[in-house]
């Protein structure tokens, strides 16, 4: 399975909330833009590192779903969501 980060630049976020259609794992974060949680897919039982700044919501995660994660990023008008695969 593919390690991948999934990186939400806040600045680029307009809370349009497109990727939360795609992928139930980003929700709405308390500021009223996009954020990631692991715990709030319904179905799958999901465990990522998650880190939240002034800046960046950044989720790091070692599964199997990193094509619904590329379908959150590509939904997002504003591009402001990455997906990367990473390293061990």
């Amino acid at each position: 399975m593919p390690r991948y980060e999934v990186t939400i630049e806040k600045d680029a976020c307009d809370g349009i909330f497109a990727c939360l259609t795609r992928d139930p794992r980003f929700v709405e974060g308390a500021d009223g833009l996009a954020t990631i949680d692991p715990d709030a897919d319904p179905v799958y039982d999901c465990e990522g590192e998650v880190t939240d700044d002034v800046e960046r919501v950044v989720a790091t995660f070692d599964d199997d779903r990193i094509d619904e994660a590329q379908q959150a990023a590509a939904a997002c008008p504003t591009d402001a969501i990455v997906v990367e695969e990473v390293g061990e």
